[in-house]
């Protein structure tokens, strides 16, 4: 089973942005983290970093054929991008939202997501484990 992990706008900066909130594993952490929770549950994760809309919007399309689930951290955009959700709702493919932070514990202009509407789920809160989790539930979605 192929998973696309998705990480969205500013999240190339973690490890440096904000450590009280994102915490203070890098990127290329939590990647690594994601390839070894993959290889334990027998999934090829592959693992990308967009910062604009577009960029996400085009590989959520690209995953069509390719990929069996997606793994998806909008970032900022979760709370207002309706064209990533749009994407998300046409590509016939489950996609996991994942958040670090707890977003309903956040500012009020971050406490709701348009793109989670047209995930199959969403985890937020758990810092690195909420990617680890995203995993077992897209396994779970297809039965492995």
């Amino acid at each position: 089973m192929r998973v696309l992990v998705i990480h969205g706008p500013n999240l190339n900066l973690l490890g440096e942005r904000q450590p009280e909130i994102y915490g203070s594993q890098s990127l290329a952490e939590i990647d690594s983290a994601l390839a070894r929770e993959g290889r334990e549950l027998g999934l090829e994760v592959r693992c990308v970093q967009h910062n604009g809309e577009g960029h996400i919007i085009d590989a959520l399309h690209a995953a069509r054929g390719e990929y069996d689930a997606i793994v998806l951290n909008p970032g900022a955009y979760a709370h207002y991008s309706h064209a990533i959700a749009d994407a998300v709702a046409s590509i016939g493919i489950p996609v996991v939202e994942v958040h670090l932070s707890n977003i309903a514990s956040r500012e009020p202009h971050r406490r709701v997501s348009v793109t989670a509407a047209a995930c199959a789920g969403s985890i937020s809160g758990f810092g690195l484990s909420s990617y680890l989790m995203a995993l077992r539930a897209v396994r779970e979605i297809h039965g492995k």
